[in-house]
């Protein structure tokens, strides 16, 4: 990868991923969290499987191939997005749920030694723990503990388990595969597991208003075949721990976007959270863009 396209390709990645934040705040008010996530995963195959198809994308060889790109799938697709959407619609705050899941990068820091033999200098963890006091500040004042109870809180860490799990699955067992169908493989696997739950646990009510066809249609198209597909190709070309400081990132970038688009507060300590997470992505990844 030329020195350009390692800056640009995994800016791309966190400027699309941050968009998630602005179109759940869309579109979670017309429909439950398993719902909107079960609509979320048709729509992605109902485009993603013809084009598959159409394009000869090369399957998994083996069952095995195949079903470890599923549990990835499952994962990150269905346990991650999953255990947040959830959590904020239990009443968690979105800046608690960030901070939460703003550990994962530590998370995977911590079992990339073992499981993936990546090793981690005294630098990069200088990194992730700047990385992590940035995010702290960028959501500081989104922080509430007001709603929070027991199952949100459970909700919230079986997130943040699921997306340090999906990542270290994937980078050990399934780094590299067509991209084509892995994004059908892993979205249809997250819709097996979701729908039933969405069938057992809220009503399948939809508010079909423009505004959440738009995120619908933005979350679908845009974040889920388009941002995983540059987060496979990552996990597949570097170490764990330098992908997964990435979303470090994320809390900020939605911070100028929900700025711009919602008139959101920025003040000096959202900004300097900024400055201070960026910082700690940089040292994690400093010489790995040649």
């Amino acid at each position: 990868m030329t020195r350009a396209a390692g800056i640009a390709v995994p800016a791309l990645f966190v400027l699309l991923w941050s968009t998630g934040f602005i179109g759940a705040r869309l579109g979670m008010p017309h429909a439950g969290p398993l719902t909107f996530l079960t609509l979320r995963y048709l729509t992605v195959l109902a485009v993603m499987l013809p084009l598959a198809l159409l394009l000869r994308a090369r399957w998994p060889e083996t069952l095995r191939d195949a079903r470890h790109i599923a549990v990835a799938g499952v994962l990150i697709q269905g346990g991650y997005l999953g255990g947040v959407f959830c959590a904020i619609d239990a009443g968690m705050s979105a800046g608690v749920v960030a901070l939460i899941v703003g550990m994962q990068p530590l998370l995977t820091a911590a079992a990339a030694g073992r499981l993936l033999g990546e090793r981690v200098t005294a630098l990069q963890w200088a990194g992730f723990a700047l990385g992590l006091a940035g995010v702290a500040l960028v959501v500081w004042h989104r922080m509430s503990l007001q709603g929070m109870d027991a199952g949100s809180l459970a909700l919230a860490l079986f997130a943040l388990a699921c997306i340090t799990l999906g990542m270290l699955y994937q980078k050990k067992y399934c780094p590299s595969f067509d991209l084509r169908a892995g994004v059908v493989l892993q979205f249809g696997a997250a819709l097996l597991v979701t729908l039933p739950l969405a069938f057992a646990l809220e009503t399948l009510h939809v508010e079909w208003t423009g505004e959440f066809l738009i995120a619908l249609g933005w979350l679908s198209l845009v974040l889920s075949a388009g941002a995983t597909t540059i987060l496979f190709r990552l996990i597949e070309r570097g170490a764990a721990t330098r992908v997964t400081s990435l979303f470090y990132l994320t809390p900020a970038v939605t911070a100028l976007m929900a700025w711009l688009m919602f008139g959101d507060t920025l003040g000096t300590t959202t900004i300097t959270g900024m400055v201070i997470a960026v910082t700690g992505v940089a040292l994690v990844n400093r010489g790995t863009i040649k």
